[in-house]
């Protein structure tokens, strides 16, 4: 019997009793069970099973009241946790997890979803005391950049959970996304990592792994620290730009290993960085397994590189935390030496990230291009992202859209989870995800974007942009054919240059044509283009609607 099924089946061994915190419900809809009266009477029971089992409920759903499984469908499953939510919060209570499993034709539970031959479901719903939790406490979120092997992801998971590395990169572990988290847990996990402050210092993970966990890390932070990490190897420089681009971050973190020195790849990732302004923090990694002196040379390596793009370093250990507290800017690029086993280094990194200041606005109507998409078993198609501007409340009407054919459709907001945890609303600079209703998850694509009912957006296939050229074997000219990366729009184009050509170093004007579908693209957007070894970044200058 897998963990999973057990879940299903010490619910139902425990039973509905008088006083105990099991509850077994075949459906709730919304006319019966939310009917003036009767919802009052639902939210008491659901307290009284709440404080019966010490703060926790568990609700089966999908079976009748001497606990026969019976499987209702995938929409009446939808709207009894709708309902149940509701009920639970009337009760100062809220839906911690939801576990789901298939009837099959002869009314045993499987795990198959939603597969053929599956004709209804069956849920475990746990319900926890205390509200859904506040989300409008301070909350930065810091894209990570590196070359592979130069301890990136080893550094900030020595960083969420305070524990030192084992010299063999053991706190990297801690980072990893299983995909079967993502698709059972409603997870809007894109960052892969988060830390927090309270009234007594950080606030860490014990198990990342736990969703319980980093929830509880939300839950009893005053403000939240969310690393959205990328990719170290060249093959994958896309998906490192995509997450570069695509979030709303407030900082950068590039780290440079104090055995290798900076690369080809420390070059392109701090050029993305840089070039789309954003403040960006440099840690030297393992200074721990070289001596003082390959330290310094490798300070002095990276010092040149910021001062030949352009930037002023500042040495951390030199001026101190303050000054680069007052001084980080797009311009302004402090440095610190680190070691995950010996954790040197970090306090400096925890008391910068505890009192940066946040840098993007949450002012402006809701936008929130989305980065994945998949479909959750009761819940339906889930849109995940980093909201850009404004904030969103669960009920809300929204636009998605451009479609292939540049349309847009409403949509309704069912659901939104941050980090494990549901909430009822979430602001500007939040990774979410966001469970909508009106929308089927094969009709969802990156780089489509969550905007307002009463907006007016329009598709655009065709934009200006000036461009700096990066890198380029020879010349770009009419007809180039790079990706983009825009937001989270990763996509084929054409360049029309102003003068037919663009040599490398140069700025200058170009037509940019998206090759296949429209997408919605705003004046100021910057973006980062490559194709093989070309590479270059860009600003939207002046758009054409589709």
């Amino acid at each position: 019997m897998c963990p999973d099924r057990a879940v299903l089946q010490q619910a139902l061994e425990r039973g509905e009793r008088e006083g105990g915190s099991v509850e077994f419900k075949e459906r709730l809809t919304r006319t019966v069970h939310l009917a003036e009266g009767r919802m009052e009477s639902l939210a008491a029971q659901l307290r009284h099973r709440v404080l019966s089992g010490d703060g926790e409920a568990t609700y089966v759903v999908g079976v009748t009241d001497d606990g026969g499984i019976a499987g209702i469908s995938h929409e009446a499953f939808s709207e009894s946790m709708d309902v149940l939510s509701l009920l639970a919060e009337e009760a100062g209570a809220h839906i911690e997890d939801v576990q789901t499993w298939g009837i099959d034709a002869d009314g045993s539970a499987s795990n198959r979803g939603g597969k053929s031959g599956v004709k209804g479901l069956v849920g475990v719903a746990t319900i926890c005391e205390g509200a859904v939790l506040d989300t409008d406490s301070e909350h930065i979120v810091v894209g990570t950049a590196g070359h592979v092997d130069h301890g990136k992801s080893t550094l900030v998971g020595s960083l969420v959970t305070g524990q030192p590395d084992d010299g063999e990169g053991g706190t990297r572990g801690y980072l990893d996304v299983q995909p079967h988290e993502v698709e059972r847990g409603l997870s809007a996990d894109l960052s892969y990592a988060v830390y927090g402050f309270g009234e007594d210092g950080p606030v860490r993970m014990d198990n990342p792994h736990r969703k319980s966990d980093r929830a509880r890390v939300v839950e009893e932070s005053d403000r939240l620290v969310s690393f959205v990490d990328t990719v170290g190897h060249e093959p994958w420089l896309r998906t490192t730009i995509r997450g570069l681009v695509g979030q709303k971050l407030d900082y950068g973190l590039l780290t440079v290993a104090a055995d290798d020195g900076p690369t080809k790849t420390t070059r392109e990732h701090l050029g993305v960085l840089l070039a789309t302004e954003l403040p960006t923090i440099v840690a030297i990694t393992k200074a721990d397994i070289v001596e003082e002196d390959r330290v310094l040379e490798v300070e002095r390596e990276v010092e040149r590189l910021l001062r030949d793009a352009g930037k002023t370093p500042l040495l951390v250990e030199r001026h101190g935390v303050d000054a680069a507290i007052e001084e980080i800017d797009e311009n302004v690029v402090p440095i610190l030496t680190t070691s995950a086993v010996t954790m040197d280094g970090l306090d400096e990194l925890d008391e910068l990230f505890e009192r940066l200041p946040k840098t993007t606005a949450d002012s402006g109507p809701f936008r929130m291009y989305i980065d994945r998409t998949y479909s959750v078993t009761g819940v339906g198609a889930v849109a995940s992202g980093t909201i850009m501007s404004g904030h969103v409340e669960a009920g809300d009407e929204l636009l998605i859209g451009p479609m292939a054919d540049g349309d847009f459709r409403e949509v309704e907001v069912r659901s939104i989870e941050m980090h494990y945890h549901r909430v009822d609303e979430a602001k500007a600079g939040r990774i979410v995800g966001i469970a909508l209703k009106g929308v089927r998850e094969a009709d969802i694509e990156r780089g489509m974007v969550l905007l307002p009912a009463d907006a007016e957006p329009e598709p655009v296939r065709e934009f200006e942009a000036e461009v700096v050229v990066l890198n380029h074997p020879t010349r770009i000219g009419d007809g180039y054919e790079p990706v983009i990366h825009l937001e989270t729009v990763s996509e084929a184009v054409k360049f029309f240059p102003e003068g037919g050509q663009l040599l490398p170093g140069d700025s200058g004007k170009t037509r940019v044509r998206f090759k296949f579908r429209p997408y919605l693209v705003e004046e100021g957007q910057k973006f980062v283009f490559r194709e093989g070894q070309s590479k270059g970044v860009g600003t939207v200058t002046n758009i054409t609607p589709e």
